[in-house]
Order: structure tokens, then C-alpha cells, then sequence
């Protein structure tokens, strides 16, 4: 099993490519085979599929061969490490702005307290 920072690694890795999130959207509707990946692609069929083993390897996605179709799903399961991630971040500098605006009030609080007993 991939080592939980090796997993984000691959997986932003993965995201970081236009086409392969455009793909990754696509299978988020629904399955779909290779050459329907392919066709709203820029690139050859042979770049898709290179794309694709990209983001097999970091899990985001499966394919499986169905006759002479090579079918292609979304493993949303390997977006929760990142969504983990990401929310981790969020949630601690949403703590840290905070905590920064509450100081900021505090102290602008001192600041009128001063400037109304100096004005009397």
C-alpha cells in the first residue's frame, strides 16, 4: 500500500495535467471507453492512453478490458486523501485568519478607547 504522502503526491501529480482532469470529469459523470475520452481531447489516441496509465498508476482511476473496448471508471475513493488534505489546509487557516481578525479587533478596540478619552 502507497504511503499516504506518496498517495498525494501521485494523485496531485495526476491532477496537475489539463487533459487528465478533463478526464477525470468526464468519468465523473459515468464510465467511459478510451476512444470516448479521447474524442473532445487534442491529442492523439496514443497520448490518451499514456495520460490514462498516469492516472491509473496514482489510483484515481480504473480500466478494465471489455471485449475489444478498454473501459474506463473514476475511483473517487482516491480523491478523499486529497479532499482530507486540502480541507486540513482550509480548516487550519481559517483558524489562523481568525485568530488574526480577533487580535485585529481587540486591538483596534485599544485604539478607539484611547482616541475618545484623549478627544474629552
Amino acid at each position: 500500500m502507497l504511503q499516504y504522502h506518496e498517495r498525494l503526491d501521485r494523485t496531485f501529480g495526476a491532477l496537475a495535467d489539463p487533459g487528465r482532469r478533463r478526464m477525470v470529469e468526464r468519468l465523473a459523470k459515468g464510465p467511459a471507453s478510451v476512444s470516448e475520452l479521447a474524442q473532445p481531447l487534442d491529442m492523439s489516441l496514443s497520448a490518451v492512453v499514456q495520460h490514462l496509465h498516469v492516472l491509473e498508476e496514482s489510483g484515481l482511476v480504473r480500466t478494465a478490458k471489455v471485449g475489444r473496448v478498454r473501459a474506463c471508471s473514476l475511483e473517487a475513493g482516491a480523491l478523499n486523501a486529497a479532499a482530507r488534505w486540502i480541507g486540513d489546509r482550509k480548516a487550519l487557516w481559517q483558524r489562523r485568519l481568525g485568530r488574526l481578525a480577533q487580535l485585529l479587533e481587540e486591538e483596534g478596540g485599544d485604539d478607539d478607547d484611547e482616541a475618545e478619552g484623549g478627544g474629552a
